[in-house]
C-alpha cells in the first residue's frame, strides 16, 4: 500500500511532525489551520460569524466620565486607608 490509509503510514507522518515541529509548535498549527479552514467554509456560505455575532449582541453601555472619575478616585481612597 501506498497511501495514507495504512495506520503505520499516519503513526509515521505524526512522529515525523513530532520531530520536526516539536510538542510545543503542534497545537499552535492545529488551531490556525482549524481557523483558516472555518474561515474558507464561511467565505463560501456567505456567511460571517463575527457579523452575525455583532448583530446579536447588545450594545454596550457607556459610563458618564465624572461617574469614571468617581470610581476611580474611591478606588484610590481605599487603597490608602
Amino acid at each position: 500500500m501506498l497511501g495514507l490509509d495504512n495506520p503505520v503510514h499516519l503513526i509515521f507522518l505524526l512522529v515525523l511532525l513530532l520531530l520536526v515541529f516539536g510538542a510545543k509548535r503542534l497545537p499552535e498549527m492545529g488551531r490556525s489551520l482549524g481557523s483558516g479552514m472555518r474561515g474558507f467554509k464561511d467565505s463560501l456560505s456567505g456567511e460571517s460569524g463575527q457579523a452575525a455575532a455583532l448583530e446579536q449582541a447588545p450594545p454596550a453601555a457607556v459610563e458618564e466620565p465624572s461617574t469614571v472619575a468617581a470610581s476611580l478616585s474611591e478606588s484610590g481612597a481605599s487603597r490608602a486607608s
